[in-house]
């Protein structure tokens, strides 16, 4: 027997290899010859024992560790609400189960591919799970190949303590944030109409800030008597991901109340919270899907191909080649003017995204002038090769709002300027870092 088994003993041992479990030959052959002794087909036998040692394997994580495209995890949480639906998968009615899984940390939405009688309320142990990016956020999502158990209701908080807003700081405002209380002020506040179902709607949009940080937020209800420096209280804000940024929507289960800050002391006021933020460490910028407000000093190490004289689409903004939209066919291109540039600190490197204004201001040339460029040079690329030679190497402040793309992490600039009197800092920075500062600072005179 010990013959026949060992080209399914090899089989198993590559196939457990090839999703990184070593399991040494001998515990397989244990396994096979009980499961084989107990009559079970050894097919199945095969299939029983890579499901054993994936499970045994799997790293366990708590939502809030949760990133997207991650595969064969084990997470526990309860069912805060879920409901069945009725996809089209591949040309297939489908039936799945969607809701949210919270624990102790955090929360997200979950896909159930299978129905396993889940209700809300219920604790459930997932393994093998796998999670994807869905609507900005990592979701859980499992199916027939996954194990899900039920477990004692004290294993976690109550649905009353899970669903509880809590409240926080905005810079502690994350991703597994369904819902949050804070106290902020408001700093930007401004009213647009959007056509929700054919109908328009009134909306407000702005931007909050606390002496931690500062957050776009949206309210779909009315803020009557609200405005640019109000301190507000907000309770149950729901969460929303945008670019790795999160932000905050006032709904109907929101309270908005006005905060009296003569008689309610606040660590922060409207000039403390409107103020630049400061430098970030290009190496923290990358270290998050987005980032709202930073800023980063560095050198220009490279222009990228499409800065210069662009033209745009002028019904969904879309670069053009040719007059051809790829939405809109044959369009009349609007030119326009960017700078596509990757900034680096010394500690990582950023792609940077300036706009016309912004181009104008670092390049030092208008876009009239650009164009003249072009037109006596008889290229497309002169403003481009331009750019490259009057940019390169240049050190610049960016600040602005950061996110998450496939081509690594973008920071689209609001604003841009060469620092003052930076140098210095810099140099004794450089020694500090290189161990060599026992001579104190440089003398800047």
């Amino acid at each position: 027997m010990e013959n026949k088994l060992a080209p399914h003993i090899e089989e198993l041992t590559k196939a457990l290899e090839s999703i990184s479990i070593n399991v040494d030959e001998s515990q397989i052959r244990e396994e096979l010859e009980k499961l084989l002794d107990f009559r079970v087909p050894l097919d199945e036998a095969k299939r029983t024992i890579i499901r054993k040692f994936r499970s045994a394997s799997m790293p366990v994580m708590k939502i809030k560790d949760i990133t997207a495209v991650l595969k064969g995890f084990e997470v526990t949480g309860r069912i805060i609400d879920v409901t069945e639906k009725t996809v089209n998968l591949r040309g297939k009615e489908t039936v799945i189960f969607s809701g949210t899984l919270a624990d102790e940390n955090g929360a997200c939405t979950f896909t159930a591919w299978s129905d396993y009688s889940l209700k809300s309320g219920d604790v459930i142990r997932i393994k093998n799970a796998y999670s994807r990016s869905w609507h900005n956020r990592s979701e859980v999502n499992f199916g027939e190949r996954s194990n899900v158990e039920k477990l004692s209701d004290d294993v976690l908080p109550s649905m009353d303590e899970l669903t509880k807003a809590p409240i926080k700081k905005l810079r502690d405002v994350v991703n597994t944030d369904l819902s949050v209380s804070t106290v902020a002020i408001i700093l930007e506040f401004s009213h647009r109409n959007v056509n929700i179902k054919n109908e328009e709607v009134t909306i407000v949009e702005g931007v909050l800030a606390d002496e931690t940080a500062k957050l776009p937020f949206t309210s779909w209800i009315s803020l009557d008597g609200l405005d640019i420096g109000n301190t507000i209280r907000i309770e149950k804000a729901s969460v929303r991901m945008f670019r790795g940024v999160p932000s905050l929507n006032f709904n109907n289960n929101t309270t908005i109340t006005a905060v009296d800050t003569s008689t309610e002391k606040m660590p922060f006021t409207f000039e403390s919270s409107n103020k630049a933020p400061k430098p970030t460490l290009i190496s923290e910028i990358m270290e998050n899907d987005g980032m709202f407000d930073v800023v980063a000093l560095g050198n220009i190490i490279s222009i990228r191909p499409g800065s210069g004289i662009i033209i745009r689409c002028p019904e969904c903004n879309r670069v053009i080649q040719k007059s051809t939209c790829r939405v809109h066919a044959t369009v009349e291109g609007v030119k326009d003017m960017r700078i596509k540039a990757i900034l680096d600190d010394g500690t990582g490197a950023v792609s940077v995204m300036l706009n016309q204004e912004l181009s104008e201001i670092i390049y030092g040339k208008s876009m009239v002038e650009a164009e003249d460029i072009i037109q006596k040079a008889i290229s497309q690329e002169a403003v481009f090769e331009d750019m490259r030679k009057v940019l390169t190497g240049k050190y610049f402040a960016i600040r602005g709002n950061t996110s998450s793309t496939k081509f690594g992490i973008m920071l689209v600039a609001s604003s841009a300027w060469v620092p003052d009197n930076d140098i210095w800092i810099r140099v004794n920075a450089l020694k500090k870092h290189m161990g060599n500062d026992q001579t104190g600072d440089l003398d800047n005179g």
